[in-house]
């Protein structure tokens, strides 16, 4: 009888199987390949949707729920491209999407879920200042504005572009707010 090893996963803090961390690592495959060299707007959402669809770096082509706002922010159309196509435009307009919680949630409580955006947000705010160093942060999903004070008094050494002085909910659903963050993204990048 093999025994089962359950180790907190790095990326999103919940007990994890090596099931997860093999579906963890072939999502970071995906998102290192089309990271920028110098991020010129770092989009931070708060946990990494549940379907491959919903992912912008995933390679099926298919876009929707979230991946279909971002690219509809950043004014990228998928229509009649390749995955490959719409990933090298996306890094080439200097994006990159990250997640406070890196993997999908596996069933977790809405208390549960705030444990771990607040548990993960130190890690992420060391990843932001030391190693993705964007000029611009964008913050894209409302569960994010209760850690809002916390993100902008983390001298992050970047803009922190917000939607009515809250988060840019593109996990709401609603085109508008996307429209909004595409004004907002149409802006020059500051130095």
């Amino acid at each position: 009888m093999a025994n089962t090893i359950v180790l907190p996963c790095d990326g999103c803090g919940q007990a994890a199987s090596t099931e997860h961390f093999a579906r963890r690592l072939k999502r970071l495959e995906w998102t290192t390949r089309y990271r920028p060299v110098h991020i010129s707007t770092l989009l931070l959402g708060d946990v990494l949707p549940g379907a491959e669809k919903d992912s912008v770096y995933s390679p099926n082509g298919e876009f929707s729920g979230e991946a279909a706002f971002v690219l509809q922010a950043a004014g990228i159309s998928a229509t009649g491209k390749t995955a490959e196509t719409v990933h090298a435009e996306f890094q080439r307009g200097g994006f990159f999407l990250t997640h406070v919680l890196e993997c999908p949630m596996e069933g977790e409580s809405g208390a549960e879920f705030v444990s771990l955006l607040q548990r993960q947000l130190p890690a992420v705010l060391t990843r932001i200042r030391r190693s993705l160093k964007p000029k611009r942060l964008v913050l894209i999903s409302g569960a994010l504005e209760n850690l809002q004070r916390k993100i902008v008094e983390a001298e992050l050494g970047c803009v922190i572009l917000l939607d009515r002085e809250k988060p840019f909910s593109l996990d709401a659903g609603d085109g508008g707010v996307a429209a909004r963050l595409q004004v907002a993204l149409a802006a020059p990048v500051g130095y």
